[in-house]
């Protein structure tokens, strides 16, 4: 909703950040606002709030299906959620929108102003009375947030206690009930009920079964399981019938993904009631209940059949999740978006305690920290794994990038069976200092630890003499400490073996952080003493050169071209 040459340009703005086009109404507010009512899921309004609430006041029937509102003030400052913040996704449009245009969000909805996650928002379904239930936690009274298995949920504040089906806290004044089953409460005490997306159908048909008739099969197979059927997430069969429309159709219509299976796959699964017909029809002797066990769930509803159908339904193990997140080389803006909502969305956070110090103002109300001292990976990983296996939604935090000398490593090397594990990229400090020194890293470089606490020395200098044979930039890690004196003066003397002695050679100490400090030098000239574990070392090639660079500094380059300078 445009209505000035401010807005206008504003809007273009917010197309690029969108990355597709945006409809737009600049005819008048009066006959734009309710035309957008009606076309859109959500609405940016250039126009006052008063003026923008007034319009849509007469418009408004439901949280459930009205569009999301965002009100956008006409200097562009702030930007203001109206209706829709949870269920329409105003909220989320309107941090979007305001990291990007430099803007502040003006979020009101109770749990977002207090850093509580909102019910309605945890992407599952749900039903029943959510706002008596939200006020209950917001107002800190005993809610009970029972769990029929141990699907992994957000960080809950203290008085959100998380139990175990059968073991309902005393004294709680509402419920969340946390389960894939028909079973509604019938005590009165104000509940909501959150369906994981848990369940596998797997289904076979003969060809042309309409979709009607599948979704009666599908449906009454649930409900004699006492089964949810907004916990279904996928729909699964035989490769034979990737493109029966009833099937797709039926997926489509549950809004789940249709995933099919080779045959010879589906007859290696041990079923408990395999048929000749299918055999003959399709090369196995189970589908529905075959599909379901080959999409890795067990089985809970054995093969119901119609004269067109089969219908087998299976439950996924509950499993926790282990994000391990680099949180780059210090800053808050090098800390990429994904890695602070994986730490925002983490019940239990886990990593060593300086950086668990950096991140404390992401974590919600509720979050667990496990935090370990210094030299602690393999306890901080193992901790990570057992929350995880317990059901929980866990952040192991690590500097840098958690896949380059830090933590990704050793949490796959100590086996993540059972749950499911997402690493989650950062700037490693090696791309940090190259981009503070200029672009050192321009042509083929490679990087070497000089710890030797995993990796014996002779190792780590036959690797430092290869890459300095190969001409290629090498940068260090590890490069000093208290009592690793002699290994980087070792590696500097096999480098200037191989390289002229003006090649630039410099240190970078806590990049990216208050105490950065930059050292520029030359192989010949270098200091080790200047070098500390909080430094990285960054030794250019043949072709490496130090350049002028704006405001009278200095830039260390390594051309792209390698034979640049011989033209």
């Amino acid at each position: 909703m445009t209505s000035g040459p401010a807005s206008r340009a504003r809007a273009d703005r917010i197309d690029q950040i969108l990355g597709e086009p945006t409809r737009r109404y600049a005819d008048g507010a009066v006959a734009g606002l309710p035309a957008a009512w009606s076309e859109c899921d959500l609405i940016i309004s250039h126009l006052a709030l008063g003026a923008t609430t007034r319009l849509i006041a007469p418009l408004l029937a439901s949280k459930h299906t009205d569009p999301g509102v965002v009100v956008i003030d006409e200097a562009g400052r702030f930007v203001v959620p109206l209706v829709g913040g949870h269920g329409g996704g105003a909220n989320d449009l309107a941090r979007r929108l305001a990291d990007r245009l430099g803007a502040t969000a003006v979020i009101t909805t109770a749990t977002d102003a207090l850093g509580l996650p909102a019910l309605d928002t945890l992407g599952w379904p749900w039903s029943g009375d959510v706002a008596s239930v939200t006020r209950a936690i917001l107002d800190g009274r005993p809610v009970g947030v029972v769990r029929a298995r141990r699907w992994p949920l957000p960080p809950l504040p203290e008085n959100a206690q998380v139990v175990d089906a059968g073991r309902e806290p005393v004294g709680m004044v509402a419920r969340v009930l946390v389960t894939d089953e028909v079973s509604p409460p019938a005590d009165g005490l104000p509940t909501v009920v959150l369906n994981p997306p848990s369940l596998v159908v797997g289904m076979g048909c003969n060809r042309g079964t309409s979709v009607d008739a599948l979704q009666e099969l599908l449906t009454s197979s649930l409900a004699a399981a006492g089964l949810a059927a907004a916990s279904v997430a996928a729909l699964v069969s035989v490769d034979a019938k990737a493109d029966e429309p009833g099937l797709a159709g039926l997926a489509a219509r549950l809004g789940v993904p249709f995933v099919t299976y080779p045959a010879e796959t589906l007859a290696g699964q041990d079923v408990p009631n395999p048929s000749a017909a299918p055999q003959a029809a399709v090369g196995t002797p189970s589908v529905a209940e075959a599909s379901v066990l080959a999409h890795g769930a067990d089985l809970v509803v054995e093969k119901r059949r119609t004269p067109e159908a089969t219908c087998a339904i299976g439950r996924l193990p509950a499993r926790g999740r282990l994000t391990v997140v680099g949180l780059g080389p210090g800053s808050r803006d090098l800390t990429t978006p994904r890695a602070q909502q994986a730490i925002r969305e983490a019940s239990v956070v886990v990593g060593y305690r300086p950086y668990i110090s950096q991140v404390k103002d992401l974590l919600r109300p509720g979050t667990r920290i496990a935090s370990t001292p210094m030299g602690k990976e393999e306890e901080r990983t193992a901790t990570a794994i057992e929350f995880a296996r317990a059901g929980n939604v866990v952040a192991l935090i690590s500097s840098g990038d958690p896949a380059i000398y830090a933590m990704a490593s050793p949490t796959l090397e100590q086996g993540t069976e059972g749950i499911d594990v997402e690493v989650v990229p950062g700037v490693t400090a090696s791309l940090a200092a190259s981009a503070i020194l200029g672009a050192p890293l321009g042509h083929d470089h490679a990087t070497i630890s000089l710890s030797d606490l995993h990796t014996d020395w002779d190792t780590i200098l036959r690797r430092v003499r290869a890459a300095a044979e190969a001409d290629l930039v090498t940068v260090l890690y590890n490069p000093r400490s208290r009592t690793r004196l002699h290994h980087l003066p070792d590696a500097m003397a096999l480098l200037a073996a191989h390289r002229p002695p003006a090649t630039p050679v410099a240190v970078v100490e806590e990049a990216y952080r208050p105490g950065q400090r930059v050292t520029l030098s030359t192989i010949a000239e270098f200091d080790p003493a200047v070098v500390n574990m909080n430094s990285l070392v960054v030794v250019g090639s043949s072709t490496t050169r130090y350049l002028p660079a704006g405001a009278g500094g200095t830039a260390m380059v390594t051309p792209r071209d390698y034979h640049w300078m011989s033209r």
